[in-house]
Formats: structure tokens, sequence, C-alpha cells
């Protein structure tokens, strides 16, 4: 998750929100790609969770890899939780249930995500195998229960841990349990953004059907193949999932604006601390609502960035657009997703294409995908055909936007090979969710334990 801000600049209107977010817009000789990913950390003696404290815990991660790396902590009420490159090109975070999260710098190619991916995860092995620590990668928690798993002292975790049992049956699931693989991309202007937001919210869950990763609960089989896609459809649900409006041939950055405004808040942060605001949507802040309850009751910039960081479109609009459709996974699916998502949305070409091909989906066939690929993943009907026949299409889209990009490394290649794992699972016909459970049925014997093993960083 984003580091919280805190800009004090008043906001005096609509408007200026509706700017904050249209400042985004970038020639297409600065888009860049932010790739983040999140792992499960583990002991290996025993395939236990991390606690946060104590000599062999996440604090002690974060402080072994702020001596390596230099990076400034981030501190909430006394604790390290995390730490950001100097620059600001960078961060590591933590996730509400000890999920270890690198948000990488704005890069300009898929070759240069991947070799920070690399560093990132040779730097935290030289701190955590002596702690007796790796990481897991994997959509949703295989083994632990929700009591089990470890709680961070992050402040706005608090709060969203005492709120989502009000709105959704599955929250706490989502906070403690999962880990995703994200990419942020920009845009050039509104209608760059729209074009790409609607394709992206189309074909999002195409993504999580092809990175589905996370077929085991509590040691078992769960019936799903992305579990973690499962639990965002009933999470909170006034602030997740698919955004009808967004379908509208003349949406812009004023339409997501509108959606936000009436989107209950979480937090206000005011001299350092974390103020519990779930009574009241932006809006009725915007009106006063908090005037005399908080200190300096009024809307600043920064309340208004946090606020938009606490929102869980499948396609989430910022300054750049995220896709947040991916379960967690392996380290080639690291690179794969950025390369799936710049392959359709960053060359011309491509993106029309993609416009072409989802251009009369409707909001209600997406949602019904939605819905079937958790459990069906490629194999779930879309228009009288399984999914995997869309997938084999789109695959070929991305890659003909990559080749048009041309980005080669030194060794001369381009950017097509990062889609090779999504190219096996289309090919085979099955997930590495479906993988998972033929091993468990198999040469597993029943048992999640190898997953401690083969899926692990």
């Amino acid at each position: 998750m984003a580091r919280d801000t805190t800009d004090i600049r008043p906001i005096e209107s609509i408007d200026e929100l509706v700017a904050y977010i249209a400042q985004g817009c970038k020639p297409k000789e600065q888009w860049r790609i932010g790739t983040e990913h999140e792992k499960f950390p583990f002991y290996v003696d025993g395939h236990r969770p991390v606690p946060y404290g104590g000599d062999r815990g996440i604090r002690a991660l974060l402080e072994g890899m702020q001596r390596i790396l230099g990076w400034d902590p981030i501190e909430d009420a006394g604790h390290i939780i995390g730490l950001v490159e100097p620059t600001g090109c960078g961060a590591i975070s933590l996730e509400p249930g000890g999920q270890f999260e690198l948000s990488g710098a704005p890069l300009e190619t898929i070759h240069q995500t991947c070799r920070e991916g690399n560093a990132h995860l040779a730097q935290l092995r030289e701190i955590a195998e002596p702690l007796g620590i790796r990481f897991l990668g994997l959509g949703g928690s295989p083994k632990w229960t929700l009591a089990e798993t470890p709680r961070m002292p992050k402040s706005r975790y608090d709060i969203m841990t005492a709120y989502m049992p009000k709105v959704g049956k599955q929250g706490l699931d989502m906070m403690y349990r999962t880990c995703t693989i994200q990419v942020n991309l920009d845009f050039s202007s509104e209608t760059d953004m729209r074009r790409k937001m609607q394709v992206s919210l189309k074909l999002q869950s195409l993504a999580t059907a092809l990175f589905a990763n996370s077929p085991f609960t509590e040691s078992r089989p769960n019936g799903l193949q992305s579990w973690r896609g499962d639990i965002w459809r009933d999470t909170d649900n006034q602030r997740a999932g698919l955004l009808p409006f967004a379908f509208s041939p003349d949406y812009g950055f004023a339409d997501y604006v509108e959606w936000a405004l009436d989107v209950p808040m979480y937090f206000l942060i005011r001299d350092g601390r974390y103020y519990d605001v779930t009574h009241v949507t932006f809006r009725q802040f915007m009106d006063g609502a908090l005037r005399n309850s908080v200190p300096d009751g009024l809307p600043t910039m920064g309340d208004w960035a946090n606020h938009l960081s606490t929102l869980f479109p499948d396609v989430r609009l910022k300054r750049f657009l995220e896709m947040r459709g991916a379960d967690g996974g392996p380290w080639r699916r690291i690179c794969a997703l950025p390369a799936f998502w710049v392959g359709l949305l960053y060359d011309d070409a491509a993106l029309d294409a993609a416009e072409n091909l989802t251009r009369d989906w409707a909001f209600e066939e997406v949602r019904g995908l939605r819905d079937a690929v958790p459990s069906q993943a490629l194999a779930a009907e879309f228009r009288g055909h399984p999914l995997r026949d869309t997938a084999r299409e789109v695959l070929a889209i991305a890659r003909m936007g990559l080749k048009n990009r041309a980005r080669k490394n030194s060794e001369g290649f381009d950017e097509t090979g990062f889609l090779s794992p999504l190219d096996e699972a289309v090919a085979r016909g099955t997930t590495s969710a479906e993988e998972m459970l033929n091993a468990y049925h198999t040469r597993w014997g029943g048992s999640i334990e190898p997953v401690f093993l083969e899926y692990a960083y």
C-alpha cells in the first residue's frame, strides 16, 4: 500500500481534486513502469508465520534491509514499518499480516523491472537467511488461520481491521492472507486514461485467470484457483470491484472523483496521529463533517491523496493507473505481469487492437466473467468459448505491443520473452493453481508443506 502523505494545502473546490489526478498526464516519452510485489515471510523451521517483533522478526528484517540499502525508515508510533529510497524512487512496506512488499521505482523497461526484482530478492535473502526466514510466492496464505497470522503495528491497519467486518465477509482475509503483483502505468491525457482504464477493466479478470495462484486455505484445497480473486468479490463493495460508470464512452477524471467523494473514508492523519473517520464520506468531510471532531478538521490535498490510496477497484486511478487483478506468484510472474499490461497499453497499435477486441463487452458480461474466474480460471466460458481462447488472442496483442516497443537488453532480446509463463499456461490449458493442485493430489501426497519449498523465493 502507498505511504501515507501529509500535504497540508487546503482544498477549496472539487475542481482541485480533479486537477490533482489530471496532473498525472505525461507525454509518452516520460511513461514509466512501476511494479509492486508482495510475498509471505515464513520460518524455514516448521513453516510458521513471522511476527513483527523479536530477534528474528519482521522488524529485524527491515532493520537489516535498512543497513544494506541505506534507505530512510518509515515509522508509525515509534515502530519501523517500511523503508523508502531517499529520492522517493522505490519503497519497502508491510501489508497487515506481515506480507513484505517492494514498491519498485518508475522504470523504462521490463528488463529493468526484472533486474530490480532480482536485486531486491538477493538483498532480502542476505538478511533473511541468517534469521531462518524465506518468502512464499503465492496469492493466498496456504496454511495459517486468520488467528495464527501476525498483525503489523500500523495505525491505518488497526482502523481497517475494525471496519472491514462491517462492510463485507472477506475483508480481513484480504488484508491478512493475500498477496498480489501489481503494475502502475502512465497516461498522456484524459482520453488516453479512459481508453487504458476501459480496456484494463474489461481484461482484469483475464489477468486474474492467467495469474491464478491461491488454491489452498488452512492446509487444504479451497475449491478455487484464485482464492484471492474470490475474496475481492466480498471485501467492501462500496470501494472495490468493477466500476460501471467507467464503461461510459465519455468517462473522465471527474467521474472517478465524484465516485470517490461518496466512498467512506478510513482515517485522517494529524500531527502523526491517525483518527478513525470511517463514519463519513470524503464529500461529507468537504462539507465540514469533521470540523469540530478532529484537530484541523478541514480537508487538505494530503487527505485526498490518502483517500485515493484506500479505494480498491480492479483498476485504480490516481496520478497513474494501477492494475490490481493478479495473484502473487513466483519470480517469473513478477516480470510477466508488467509485460502483459505494458504490451497491451503502451503501444498505439496494441491498444487499438485491445480496444477493438473488447469494445462491445458489456458491463454485465464482464461482471459475470469476474464472478466465474476465481473458480474456473481459463476454463470459464465467455461468449460461448473458454476464456483460454480469449487469452490466446490477448497475449498475441501484448506480444505485438512489446515487439513494437523494441526495448532490447544488452544481449539484443526484446521484452516479449517475459510473456513466456503466460504463454505456457495457455498452451497447457492449466494455471499455476491447477499445477499445484495436481501436485497436492499426487507427488505431494495430500500435503501442502512442499509448497514452502517449490514456491519459495
